[in-house]
């Protein structure tokens, strides 16, 4: 894999949250985003997609009761907490950036608009999306394709708390074996936890790679955009 022209980082809303499993841990954002301007002083221009599982999650809130939609909503505005929180690590380091919200909100950031973005992009602001699609029933995973292919990055890096993807739970099976490299059609028939199948799909069809890896090991953003070998590499075949 060569070095990436432009890139789709998806960060999970629980990777923000550090060992205290909920809310964002200052010291923890602050590394991810020093790691995320490293990789910028590279030329390489990043849009990121951060989930809100570390606020509020639209499934686990439909489970406690609350309505399927009015779930999502609140899971889409989790989302925005987490991008403003970045934003605001992220200016702090230096960078200069701009968060672009499928729920229109312009008191609080921009309304996603394609031409837009690409421009926020071209000229070197770190474009944060927030709000997933503005649609319930859908989640980050297919907001980040989604962002991605509307403008038109070279692969989507999707961070995890694993060095890639396994045949299974490395966390349960001793035996489970990673995977260097797969096609999007054995993600979706084998079923394997890459993101969900929607999402796959879309990459599939727009010819998009998708990268899964460890974040939690320093530099691994580095090298991943750099084009080195790590991590999980989904493509076509």
């Amino acid at each position: 894999m060569s070095k990436a022209r432009r890139i789709l980082l998806k960060l999970s809303g629980e990777a923000l949250a550090g060992t205290q499993g909920f809310g964002i841990d200052s010291a923890i954002i602050e590394s991810i985003g020093r790691e995320i301007i490293e990789v910028h002083n590279l030329g390489i221009q990043i849009g990121i997609v951060i989930g809100g599982g570390n606020l509020v999650r639209g499934v686990s809130a439909s489970a406690q009761g609350f309505d399927r939609v009015t779930a999502d909503h609140m899971g889409m505005l989790g989302t925005l907490i987490n991008c403003l929180a970045m934003q605001n690590t992220l200016e702090k380091l230096g960078a200069y950036t701009r968060v672009m919200t499928a729920i229109s909100m312009p008191e609080v950031a921009e309304t996603f608009i394609r031409r837009r973005a690409v421009r926020h992009l071209e000229k070197g602001r770190i474009v944060i999306y927030g709000a997933g699609t503005g649609n319930p029933y859908f989640s980050t995973d297919s907001a980040a394709t989604l962002r991605a292919i509307e403008t038109n990055c070279d692969i989507i890096m999707k961070a995890t708390k694993v060095d890639g993807i396994y045949n299974k739970d490395p966390k349960k099976h001793s035996d489970a074996v990673m995977y260097q490299n797969l096609t999007f059609t054995e993600a979706i028939n084998d079923q394997l936890a890459v993101m969900d199948t929607s999402s796959i799909a879309l990459c599939r069809e727009n010819n998009l790679p998708i990268l899964v890896f460890n974040m939690n090991t320093p530099g691994n953003l580095v090298k991943a955009a750099k084009g080195d070998k790590l991590g999980t590499l989904v493509t076509a075949n």
